[in-house]
């Protein structure tokens, strides 16, 4: 059977038996890998996905997932694994998948990922392991290269399973031992106790990782959230549509039952400073991972006016808070403007523009002033804002947002723009082009267009260097210029992924494993008592 004359269920599974027969013979060949099409991912249909807040992405078959799998040539020197920022053995659980030993799949990618069932649904793979996949480079296509990000969807969903239905979680366990996941073949092994405690500093994804890893240590390990649930940008920033809270929260079951502790509405740098942490309350090392939460403006005329929105805010609200269940399951409200215009073109902006058309916008603009071909954002989000009915409005920009005598936002006035040659960024610079003003009528305007640091940890911990956007300064090991303190993520980098998050949370756990070791073992040194005479 032909790849490519595939259209159902019924032939793809006659497909995947031929072609692993061939494997198991050792005569699947790179040409018949080749040939193999892309697995389509089900989605909910763009007209029904307009009304809820329910996942678009609906998940691989496992047909469809073994396919896709035999699709991976087994590189010997594995490039797809160099585009990984946690260095997951890529070539190895995608084999395992092609074989049907999803347990066995799971708990490789668990080696260095806590957080596959997040990750296989937000991270950028098409710039990461997929840009480099052999598969996407003989078609000059990461698109059309294996689909890595669905591949650890597929079987962290399989291994989540029986909880994603709604079974209840054991409580967690502190101590020490060994904390086993409700996840088929996943246990996380805990050391014996240390003796030492670390405080990590925010729940999102770098925190989780740093948290586990230290706790894989023996240390007694307390994540401290500054909401009032646990999961950082993925519970307050990525919306229902595209990351499932459930999933989450057993992504973080995880980390408790280990024994690690979270205590939410504790706001380091107001409730407890780092150097309270760590001279009155005990803990021997700090790794702070508290993103950039702090909304970017343009510095236009009208930000001020009612009806203007940072996109962090409207999207908490909608997140985090559940508003668009106002009135059923929630108790905030949010606005329901009938014409909006998202300023912005990453995927915080899709994630905007997608969610105020579910919350009933009949009109929806997403104003960029660069071309569709530099925007940020996924070009999977992309899509499915087209789909979903999203008017992109490329070269422009807001000039001034306009508002009646009530205060209240009834447009903007915006310029046109054309690209001039490349800045730092490598994006070809907008130049507005003179003369091009026009206005759109609007009710809303939700400004996406990026976040710096929030300054609270620098106004209240002078021991701490930073740089000039505000960012914490760290060396190759995350370490601050604060003996104890580590850091990573969005504090370091800036905006970032989760992935790249997760990366320097697992390198800042490692180093402090490693200082904690040393200073253990310095206290275990003999003092000298001899009197001097």
């Amino acid at each position: 059977m032909r790849g490519d004359n595939i259209t159902t269920e019924e032939q793809r599974r006659q497909l995947l038996e031929e072609l692993f027969e061939k494997k198991k013979a050792g005569k699947l060949t790179p040409a018949e890998r080749f040939k193999i099409p892309p697995q389509p991912m089900p989605e909910q249909d763009h007209n029904d996905r307009r009304h809820n807040v329910n996942e678009v992405a609906l998940g691989c078959t496992e047909t469809a997932a073994r396919l896709e799998a035999l699709r991976c040539l087994q590189c010997k020197n594995a490039p797809c694994i160099k585009g990984c920022p946690v260095q997951i053995r890529i070539k190895d659980f995608v084999a395992a998948i092609a074989d049907g030993r999803y347990e066995e799949a799971l708990d490789i990618i668990k080696e260095n990922s806590l957080l596959p069932a997040v990750c296989g649904r937000v991270c950028p793979q098409e710039v990461q392991c997929q840009q480099t996949c052999t598969v996407g480079v003989k078609f000059k296509d990461p698109t059309k290269a294996v689909s890595i990000g669905r591949l650890e969807r597929f079987v962290a969903d399989h291994g989540l399973a029986p909880r994603v239905r709604g079974d209840k979680l054991a409580p967690a366990e502190a101590g020490a031992g060994t904390a086993t996941d409700e996840g088929p073949g996943t246990s996380l092994a805990v050391a014996p106790q240390t003796g030492m405690r670390v405080a990590v500093i925010g729940s999102g994804p770098g925190g989780i990782v740093a948290a586990a890893d230290t706790r894989r240590a023996g240390h007694d390990v307390t994540i401290f959230e500054a909401f009032h649930k646990p999961g950082g940008v993925m519970v307050y920033g990525i919306p229902e549509f595209r990351l499932p809270k459930a999933i989450v929260q057993k992504e973080i079951d995880t980390v408790t039952k280990m024994g690690v502790k979270i205590i939410c509405n504790f706001i380091v740098g107001r409730t407890r400073t780092i150097e309270q942490l760590m001279n009155e309350d005990g803990y021997d090392a700090v790794y702070i991972g508290v993103g950039a939460g702090l909304p970017t403006f343009m510095g236009i005329e009208g930000e001020s006016l009612i009806g203007v929105y940072s996109a962090n805010e409207y999207l908490t609200r909608a997140n985090l808070m559940r508003a668009y269940d106002f009135g059923k399951s929630s108790d905030t409200p949010i606005a329901r403007p009938k014409k909006v215009a998202v300023i912005g073109g990453g995927n915080v902006a899709m994630d905007s523009a997608r969610m105020a058309v579910r919350l009933g916008a009949e009109k929806v603009y997403l104003v960029y002033r660069r071309t569709e071909n530099e925007m940020p954002a996924r070009i999977e989000e992309v899509r499915h804002a087209k789909e979903e009915g999203v008017e992109f409005r490329i070269l422009q920009s807001p000039k001034r947002i306009i508002g009646d005598e009530n205060c209240h936002v009834v447009g903007i006035e915006c310029l046109k723009y054309r690209l001039g040659d490349p800045d730092a960024s490598g994006r070809r610079r907008p130049i507005p082009i003179e003369g091009s003003e026009f206005t759109i009528d609007l009710d809303a305007v939700i400004i996406a267009i990026g976040n710096v640091a929030n300054p609270l940890i620098r106004q209240t911990t002078p021991a701490l260097a930073f740089n000039k956007r505000g960012n914490i300064i760290v060396d190759e090991d995350c370490k601050t210029s604060m003996e104890g303190v580590y850091a990573g993520g969005d504090i370091v980098l800036g905006a970032a992924t989760v992935i790249l998050a997760m990366g320097q949370g697992r390198i800042a756990a490692a180093a402090i494993n490693e200082y904690l070791a040393r200073k253990k073992e310095t206290a275990k040194q003999p003092t000298d008592r001899r009197l001097n005479i």
